[in-house]
């Protein structure tokens, strides 16, 4: 093996790991070796051919960042498969990271492999809708819901069906936190024309996740105006966030009245049937058949995040490709309880105990109104995980916690969300208290 290979894929590996879940790491990208370097391309080999899949269609922006990060995008990773597989056709795909068209969309999101059911029906009628008119139908389109329920797909997928219908229009797609980075290099690059112009001049921008916008008010102003001119030019404008407008706190009046002027539209958690049906269309597009019972294990067991639901699915077929099982309830099982390590049901007790364990605060305190640094941490952490494990409104989290209001509980939210992301020892300490919650 080649020791400039591996030492540069373990570069970028590491840049991986610091991005994205550790259980998604482990995964993917573990079993993972940097075998060859030469003439500025890397050879990565993975256990086979699913892995290679897999990899592509779902981490290519993270390499593609982490490739340029370390690199200076002067570096291309080809990739190849320890052992194929003989019983599964394999897609054409490309083997290269290169760099992507100026859009930013992923093309495996569409309408075509999108389930629809009784949660999401209204909000992929109106995405439809929008796909088929952009800048006629409904503008903006503001689509709202928790955690991994489609509103990322549905957006990317009204994109990818102009892209292909409408190939004049200039399509962008981007996440409200990297706006805010690109405005903040602007400004001190003196370069704020040229930010106005890149946005002004799109016919359709989806903006994903403007819940980022909470306090920040430079960014609601630049938002603001670039709205205003593209809707008065009839440009389509498509939005995501996890709250409709009223919701996101400290944002701008005008801001949110533009935002209610167009359509706003939510998707709910999906019900058993639907479930089902989506871990089958997903096993169908990986060339694989899934068993009812298995389908049926799965779904009765993971009932609010199609993240997590995908997640449980995409590690069972990494496990019967690797160790050569057949896809199987049993099999099934065992990947649930390591990914969620417990395959019954997340109660708010079982999640106020678990940080009990780790903080050292009675129940009485973290329901209380006293407020010491230490005290709120725990009871803004009790709320984050309540949300993200169960789901729960905000106003549901509020009333558990003595009567709070849902702002307090959304401020809570944001900011485990930001702790998460820049103090390693508090990702730690959440992590215990989850593995506390799944036994």
């Amino acid at each position: 093996m080649n020791e400039k290979a591996k030492i540069t894929w373990q570069n970028i590996l590491g840049y991986v790991k610091e991005r994205i879940n550790p259980q998604s790491f482990t995964t993917w990208f573990s079993s993972s070796q940097g075998v060859e370097l030469k003439d500025d391309v890397l050879l990565v080999e993975f256990p086979n051919n699913f892995f290679i899949d897999w990899i592509e269609e779902h981490y290519y922006n993270i390499l593609e960042e982490a490739v340029n990060s370390l690199n200076g995008n002067k570096l291309r990773l080809a990739f190849k498969a320890q052992r194929q597989q003989a019983d599964r056709p394999l897609r054409k795909k490309k083997r290269f990271i290169i760099a992507q068209d100026s859009s930013k969309l992923q093309e495996r999101f569409s309408f075509e492999n999108f389930v629809v059911g009784k949660n999401n029906e209204f909000a992929h009628a109106a995405a439809l809708a929008v796909a088929e008119a952009p800048g006629q139908a409904y503008n903006p389109l503001f689509l709202y819901g928790g955690v991994g329920l489609g509103k990322t797909h549905l957006m990317q997928a009204i994109g990818n069906f102009v892209r292909h219908q409408y190939q004049n229009l200039n399509v962008y797609y981007t996440q409200a936190e990297n706006i805010m980075t690109e405005l903040i290099e602007a400004i001190q690059k003196n370069q704020q024309m040229a930010f106005k112009k890149k946005y002004r001049t799109k016919d359709i921008l989806l903006i994903d996740d403007i819940q980022f916008l909470y306090g920040k008010e430079r960014l609601q102003e630049e938002i603001f105006h670039t709205f205003n001119y593209l809707y008065i030019q009839g440009k389509q404008i498509v939005i995501t966030s996890d709250r409709p407008p009223k919701e996101i706190p400290t944002l701008e009046e005008r801001l949110t009245s533009r935002f209610q002027g167009g359509l706003v539209v939510d998707l709910q958690p999906p019900d058993l049937e639907t479930r089902i049906a989506i871990l089958q269309k997903k096993a169908e597009q990986d060339n694989v058949r899934i068993p009812n019972n298995v389908a049926y294990y799965i779904a009765s067991r993971v009932k609010s995040n199609i993240r997590e639901l995908e997640g449980c699915l995409t590690r069972l077929l990494a496990m019967a490709s690797l160790s050569g099982q057949e896809i199987s309830e049993q099999l099934a099982e065992e990947v649930l309880k390591e990914l969620l390590g417990y395959s019954g049901r997340i109660t708010k007790d079982m999640i106020l105990n678990g940080v009990i364990d780790e903080f050292g605060f009675s129940e009485n305190e973290l329901k209380g109104k006293k407020r010491t640094q230490k005290l709120a941490l725990a009871r803004q952490t009790s709320m984050y995980l309540i949300r993200t494990l169960m789901n729960l409104s905000f106003a549901e989290i509020g009333q558990f916690f003595g009567g709070k209001d849902h702002t307090t509980v959304i401020h809570a939210i944001e900011k485990i969300e930001n702790l998460k992301k820049t103090d390693l020892e508090y990702r730690q300490k959440l992590e215990r208290i989850i593995n506390r919650i799944n036994g």
